[in-house]
């Protein structure tokens, strides 16, 4: 066919348009996500709690023990941690593109256990933790309620005790956060003369 075809006929044409983007359109679910690249670094995060220690007791004694036992790790592209004052350290190990991500996190996991030794005994006891990130969301998960006996407490406790322990089950998923979490909370004033008795 010429295009002089398509030109003297642009109902045709438009009809042979709308029927090609029509397939398209039925056709892009059934693509394969799996052929697309990884655009995305592999990154490992190693997270403790040194309880009680300031920002620069928590990088003396936890943050630089474990980064120079990670550093050595193959395939590591760079690394950045944080020390902050509520005693928690975090290092993010990114690693190169075509590094697979569990035998990163293996390998990230044996240098921390080498490193357990030269820890504080606080760190030993609440754990290292090392997990597979991404630096993205995936999806977000919003918990309303219409009710008002339920309130944004009750919806906080309700996520952290069914939900996010059922969508940590899910193969693929690395990390759940619950952002504004609210945990019910207790106060209490003690008598120190009735203590005492």
């Amino acid at each position: 066919m010429s295009l002089n075809f398509f030109i003297t006929r642009p109902i045709f044409a438009a009809v042979c348009s709308a029927v090609i983007l029509l397939m398209g359109a039925i056709s892009i679910p059934t693509l394969p996500v799996a052929d697309y690249p990884n655009i995305a670094p592999p990154t490992i995060t190693v997270q403790s709690t040194y309880l009680g220690a300031n920002a620069l007791a928590v990088e003396q004694s936890v943050t630089n023990p474990l980064e120079q036992q990670i550093n050595g790790v193959e395939g590591l592209r760079y690394m950045s941690s944080s020390s902050a004052d509520d005693g928690t350290s975090t290092i993010n190990a990114t690693f190169n593109l075509g590094r697979n991500l569990d035998v990163a996190a293996q390998d990230v996991q044996t240098r921390v256990n080498i490193a357990q030794g030269l820890l504080p005994a606080q760190v030993k006891q609440t754990g290292v933790v090392v997990s597979k990130n991404s630096s993205t969301f995936v999806m977000a998960i919003a918990l309303t309620s219409d009710n008002p006996k339920y309130d944004t407490t009750f919806l906080s406790n309700y996520a952290d005790r069914f939900v996010t322990q059922a969508i940590q089950r899910v193969k693929g998923v690395g990390q759940v956060i619950i952002f504004g979490e609210r945990k019910y909370a207790m106060r209490l004033w003690l008598d120190p003369a009735k203590l005492q008795a």
